[in-house]
């Protein structure tokens, strides 16, 4: 077994994570998703950047899987890590949240009456790589709540658009009464490791509050700051 594989959407997120794994000696480096995929491994996680939103992110963790396991060092399990916003009220910035489950929050159809998720337009489960939600896996996430005590648990939702005004958010709340962050990558690292049968997490600390587009209530040093804080559970 190579051990953990975390990803991460950007190198920033990849860096802080790295930041705070125990120190360990350097192994080689399993086969590359591509030339333009930095990877970094330290024993026993191997962290990678694969890009921003579920389908980069599910096609790339999806590669890394079969190249490891083709080359006879297989990952024994996949968390998606990196910052997120949190809903306010759910999750504060600053907070580390786990996720109880990844959800595809925007697949779906929009009509008159509202958003309809994908699963109740007649989408059977095995055409959406299992459902519109991936649960954590229990152990892996049993693990991180003895390690991040204080860490908020709730589902955290994987979108293509991040939510930006004052009644997308309500919306999202009223269909996610346990939703405690959004994320963009999630749902798509949860599907990838569901299909090759391993067991999966994701880890989120959150930058900003979710609601009406404010960069000035970001709080990315904090949200990074956590985010290395948070590592060393992956240990």
């Amino acid at each position: 077994m190579t051990g953990l594989l975390v990803v991460t959407a950007v190198p920033a997120e990849a860096e802080a994570i790295r930041a705070g794994l125990p120190a360990s000696p350097p192994t080689a480096a399993p086969p590359a998703a591509s030339p333009a995929v930095a990877e970094v491994t330290v024993v026993p996680v191997t962290v990678v950047p694969v890009g921003v939103g579920p389908a980069v992110a599910g096609a790339a963790t999806a590669r890394l899987l079969a190249l490891a396991e083709a080359a006879g060092r297989p990952y024994a399990a996949v968390v998606s890590a990196g910052i997120a916003g949190g809903f306010v009220g759910r999750a504060a910035v600053g907070a580390t949240v786990l996720a109880s489950r990844s959800v595809a929050a925007d697949l779906g159809a929009e009509s008159p009456a509202g958003f309809i998720p994908v699963d109740q337009l007649g989408m059977p489960p095995e055409l959406l790589g299992g459902g519109t939600a991936v649960a954590a896996d229990p152990g892996l996430l049993a693990a991180l709540r003895a390690a991040l005590p204080a860490a908020t648990v709730g589902a955290v939702l994987t979108v293509s658009t991040v939510t930006g005004t004052a009644a997308s958010t309500a919306a999202l709340a009223d269909r996610h009464p346990d939703a405690v962050a959004e994320a963009m990558e999630g749902y798509g690292v949860a599907v990838a490791a569901a299909q090759a049968g391993l067991p999966f997490a994701e880890l989120r600390t959150v930058s900003n509050p979710i609601g009406p587009r404010d960069r000035g209530a970001w709080r990315m040093r904090e949200a990074f700051a956590a985010l290395t804080a948070a590592a060393a559970a992956l240990g």
